[in-house]
């Protein structure tokens, strides 16, 4: 599956699809576990993002087994630990964010497949899950980010990662609707969250604002649109963009990192600004191993790749930009604010 992707925003580039998901394939493990990279650690939200790369590279039953490693390995309360290595819990942190995010990689899924008969099956794990996440939310409407290993609530909150929760509330309810199921809970905790995100900011006080993540990830995740969203882009876009190379991870380092970089692209894409993100794709789009793979970051302005490694959901990111700019999949809609807009879902 081979796109040639060419023109004013991007000379002689070929993205190999194929071969780019085909690398995540080679890293999962029979299990169906997608760990960063050979012998390192694997994360629940990673391992999500893994499987929805492996999507866009119609690698369909490699991520069907993606999901079938979390229906394993599912713990009662609907969470995963925050990190395993080859099966074993190596952090019994469970956060919120990682184990919503599964109804995300889920309806992506099924935008992609239409494979309505594996999501019934897989249902009740996204279910647990996201009733997991809202369970963790406040009274006034953000979501704590973990309970501890030793199984205590930690009553703080991150903004990106409650937007985080924000989309997987947004895919659990579309989820729902596809199935037949009802969740007003959910949608009474999708409207109280996205009323913390837009008018309480006090209420997240893990302060991250030095994180590109912390910028982005409320419009990424549709809890900021229209002018809301365009005043927060253009109000941090110098703080976090260095102009033809991508976005900074931290505001204060050289480190320009793909992830990053990449997501910002959805953003972009999210908001209707396609050509904005077609072009900051164009800059990170040779930033990448002979063997296709990705790199993580790499410092400005003396071109220092670092750290030297390949990683399973750099690759999956990747994937997903080039998806919303060049429109490969149905998948891309995930992130539209306008496609949420036409479901009747968000708030």
């Amino acid at each position: 599956m081979r796109y040639e992707i060419s023109g004013s925003l991007q000379q002689n580039t070929a993205l190999d699809v194929e071969n780019l998901a085909g690398r995540i394939a080679e890293v999962q493990y029979k299990s169906g576990e997608i760990p960063w990279s050979r012998g390192e650690k694997t994360d629940p939200w990673d391992h999500t993002e893994g499987a929805m790369g492996l999507s866009i590279g119609g690698y369909l039953a490699e991520a069907r087994q993606a999901f079938e490693w979390l229906a394993e390995n599912q713990l009662e309360d609907g969470s995963w630990y925050s990190a395993y290595r080859e099966g074993r819990p190596e952090d019994k942190t469970r956060e919120s964010h990682m184990a919503a995010y599964i109804a995300v990689g889920l309806y992506h899924y099924y935008l992609i497949s239409r494979d309505e008969k594996f999501i019934r099956r897989i249902w009740p794990v996204a279910e647990a899950a996201v009733d997991f996440a809202a369970g963790l939310q406040a009274e006034s409407g953000e979501i704590y980010w973990a309970v501890s290993p030793e199984g205590r609530p930690d009553p703080m909150a991150l903004l990106t990662a409650s937007a985080s929760v924000f989309l997987s509330l947004k895919c659990a309810l579309a989820l729902a609707a596809v199935l037949g199921f009802s969740r007003p809970d959910w949608q009474k905790s999708l409207c109280r969250l996205d009323y913390a995100i837009n008018h309480c900011p006090h209420l997240f006080n893990m302060t991250k604002s030095r994180y590109s993540m912390d910028w982005f990830y409320p419009v990424l995740a549709g809890a900021l649109t229209g002018n809301a969203a365009k005043k927060r882009i253009e109000k941090y876009w110098k703080k976090f963009i260095i102009n033809g190379q991508g976005v900074r991870c931290v505001s204060d380092r050289p480190w320009v990192t793909m992830a990053e970089s990449s997501e910002f692209c959805l953003t972009l894409s999210a908001m209707g600004n396609h050509k904005q993100a077609g072009i900051i794709f164009s800059w990170i789009s040779d930033k990448r191993y002979d063997g296709g793979d990705y790199w993580c970051g790499y410092t400005w302005p003396d071109m220092t790749v670092w750290p030297e490694e390949a990683n399973s959901w750099t690759n999956a990111v990747v994937l997903m930009a080039a998806d919303s700019v060049y429109e490969l999949t149905p998948g891309r809609r995930i992130f539209s604010h306008d496609y949420w807009m036409k479901t009747g879902i968000i708030p």
